[in-house]
């Protein structure tokens, strides 16, 4: 009697996730309705709660990421010009 072991999609947990959170049903509907103990219900539900502030928080900090982009491309921009002038220089000696 082996049982093999299944793997929900990301989709799949979420959408359980969110059921879960709206408190519409009991746990143990929805576990007999997608086929999941109702722990793991529980468990995906407190994921999607402790999430939720992270959704918010990770927009500020692809700006940051942006704002370091454009200081990163600044500097290969000065390097590349130190580059070529020094290139240039080499060239002209005797």
């Amino acid at each position: 009697m082996t049982h093999k072991r299944t793997r929900h999609s990301a989709e799949f947990k979420a959408k359980v996730a969110l059921e879960a959170a709206k408190d519409i049903n009991t746990l143990n509907e929805l576990a007999a309705k997608h086929g999941v103990h109702p722990a793991q219900i529980s468990q995906w539900k407190k994921q999607l709660l402790e999430g939720l502030a992270g959704i918010f928080a990770t927009q500020k900090k692809k700006v940051d990421n942006t704002q370091k982009l454009d200081e990163l491309y600044r500097q290969i921009g000065e390097v590349t010009v130190e580059r070529d002038w020094l290139k240039k220089k080499l060239i002209s000696l005797p």
